[in-house]
């Protein structure tokens, strides 16, 4: 037998043993590293995302945020005790580091930093808290909160907590910026101005 003959070519399981391979790795990179797939648990950030939407977090966003941004966080310990179930949390950013947030002025609405909120998001007619505070954000964490006030457990409920309710940026799964699933309701979430 000459050298020529001992080569065998590849066969055809090895060959799509290689291309699944490479199509795994492909999909865990986007996953990891650009957009990772959630389904929204709650109404609590109801009209915006109905329970039961699957949404994208692009996770070239992870670690930060800014005001306005609509967010998949990691609560545990923060949002909610340690050890509890679900530790994925989809709300919105109502402040960073070093802002204040009061709540509430006469007509119902938070001041940040002194000046009044304007949130179209929240559903018509609800206060934007029925709990009162006035609390600073420390740096590297943000205040979150759900549009639907009266149905959102968020960092109201945690103040008087280890962590305040606030969770640090490092924590920020990324930014969503899409519902995929429905297709009735797949689309881009608009900009929210974060210059208020």
């Amino acid at each position: 037998m000459t050298a020529r003959t001992a080569r065998r070519r590849p066969s055809l399981l090895g060959a799509v043993a290689v291309v699944a391979v490479v199509a795994l790795l492909a999909a865990w990179g986007i996953r990891e590293l650009v957009a990772q797939p959630f389904t929204v648990p709650s109404g609590s950030m109801s009209p915006l995302l109905q329970r039961g939407d699957v949404i994208l977090a692009d996770r070239t966003a992870r670690g930060r945020a800014r005001p306005g941004d609509v967010v998949v966080v990691d609560g545990r310990g923060y949002l909610a005790d340690a050890d509890s179930g679900g530790h994925y949390w989809v709300k919105r950013v109502i402040g960073v580091g070093g802002q204040r947030i009061t709540c509430c002025t006469a007509d119902g609405r938070l001041m940040v930093d002194g000046r009044p909120l304007t949130e179209p998001y929240v559903p018509g007619g609800q206060r934007a808290s029925d709990i009162d505070f006035d609390v600073e954000v420390p740096q590297g964490r943000v205040f979150l909160l759900g549009d639907d006030r009266a149905n959102s457990t968020d960092s109201r409920h945690r103040l008087g907590a280890p962590g305040g309710g606030m969770v640090p940026e490092e924590r920020v799964v990324g930014t969503v910026t899409r519902i995929v699933w429905p297709p009735a309701r797949a689309r881009s979430l608009p900009p929210i101005d974060s210059s208020r």
